[in-house]
């Protein structure tokens, strides 16, 4: 019997193409041996991101990086995956012949088809094959205690700076039933993270009507998911329905991502935004009366066309009213292919860099504040692992989500054993901006 080829998969870009390559992980899993170690494996899937200038050159760049352990490894296919191929195969097809195979978003089921013809000698451009078939197994790349779910792809958004929609297409569910198993096939899940381009959207192309909180309740129902996290919640979507939900139900964090993108009402109506600035306090407002202690974050994005000083002020000092516990903030980066490419009065790099800085010191002050409430408080955190650098554990809060928001560093009081994926009160005992750092009761 001929040993199974070593399979390692590099994924680039958002939590729901790491989900994508769970489940291409899955898939080829009965096939080829499955490792961790890249300079081990035969076969290397680059799963890429293509929303920003900056994520195509990385998805590029680490191609060719892994298509030299042809030379000084093992390597012998080097297939690339995901947006980046789905929306530039034509670009990219005749000059990176580093890359043996090409398959697209949802050519996941044509994986081993692709490898076997690479064999045989073929160079393959399969972007677009693909049946899309939701598979519902995974082999999990995070930490077993929590998950990712992706509940929906594509968007109709159409937001004018926004890639998306010519990268995935149209929005669309995942039927409920499929989520639920597969959110059972997890195993036990101490926290499970809802994501999509627009997760509150769930439903309204299946079932005539949003359904995200029929989802939460179902999956609440499951006795292997302890937690459920919510991601990606467009404002506009945010209801009466959910807030009820986020208050009563126990199972549901009470933390929110929101992405807004601005404050100012004019950028937001270039941006084709649905709300405006006084919706947006309106909105934040109802959820921090609506749920309380509700923890909640945000991006923004800075030097869109046209945006003025004016335009800018409008957004610091919507900052500093709406203290979100945390926000990231990004330079507007012009994509060729989306409306906002060709509006007037482009800003220069120089000036939008600033702005970014600028906004991140006042939220930093603002996070400051936020977290200096919680010294000598105690606080419920979950362990993600140890922090070698730091000889300490490191976990979250329940207002911390995986990679986007700050830490919660401890140490074990009284010799206490610690186990990752398991919950420890902590006494913070000090806090800076961003974490937070105490030890166990």
């Amino acid at each position: 019997m001929n040993e199974k080829k070593k399979l390692g998969v590099i994924s680039l870009g958002c939590d729901k193409n790491r989900v994508d390559s769970e489940k291409l992980l899955a898939m080829a899993e009965e096939k080829y041996q499955i490792t961790a170690e890249i300079e081990e494996a035969q076969i290397i899937v680059v799963n890429t991101c293509a929303f920003l200038e900056s994520a195509r050159k990385e998805a590029i760049e680490t191609a060719i990086e892994c298509s030299q352990y042809k030379e000084i490894g093992k390597l012998e296919k080097l297939i690339m995956t995901g947006c980046l191929p789905q929306r530039f195969i034509e670009e990219l097809y005749e000059p990176l012949t580093e890359v043996d195979g090409f398959m697209g978003t949802f050519d996941y089921d044509t994986f081993n088809d692709v490898v076997e013809r690479c064999y045989k000698g073929e160079r393959v451009n399969n972007v677009g094959k693909g049946k899309n078939p939701n598979c519902l197994k995974r082999n999990l790349t995070t930490p077993l205690h929590y998950a990712y779910l992706k509940i929906a792809d594509g968007c109709n958004n159409r937001c004018t700076y926004c890639l998306i929609p010519s990268i995935r297409g149209k929005y669309f569910s995942y039927p409920m039933e499929e989520l639920i198993a597969e959110a059972e096939g997890l195993g036990e899940v101490s926290e499970l993270i809802l994501v999509a381009q627009d997760v509150t959207r769930y439903g309204n192309d299946l079932y005539g009507k949003p359904a995200l909180c029929e989802l939460i309740r179902k999956l609440s129902a499951l006795d292997n998911i302890e937690s459920i996290r919510l991601l990606y919640c467009y404002p506009d979507m945010i209801d009466n329905e959910l807030i009820e939900e986020l208050r009563n139900n126990p199972k549901l964090i009470k933390y929110l991502d929101i992405p807004l993108q601005h404050a100012s009402s004019a950028v937001l109506k270039r941006m084709n935004r649905k709300g405006n600035h006084e919706s947006y306090l309106k909105l934040i407002k109802e959820l921090k009366e609506g749920v309380p202690n509700i923890a909640l974050r945000s991006t923004f994005i800075a030097g869109f066309p046209g945006e003025t000083q004016e335009d800018f002020e409008i957004l610091v000092d919507f900052i500093k009213e709406a203290k979100l516990l945390n926000a990231g903030f990004f330079a507007y980066s012009r994509e060729e292919g989306t409306p906002a490419y060709r509006l007037p009065n482009q800003i220069e790099n120089k000036v939008k860099n600033q702005r970014v800085k600028q906004l991140y010191s006042v939220q930093k002050s603002i996070s400051k504040e936020n977290l200096s409430l919680y010294k000598g408080k105690t606080v419920e955190v979950i362990c993600d692992g140890i922090d070698y650098d730091r000889q300490c554990f490191v976990g979250r809060a329940y207002f911390q989500a995986p990679d986007i928001d700050g830490k919660v560093y401890f140490t074990a009081g009284n010799g206490e054993v610690i186990n990752q994926g398991e919950k420890y009160q902590v006494k913070i005992t000090r806090t800076n901006s961003y974490d937070l750092f105490g030890r166990t009761l």
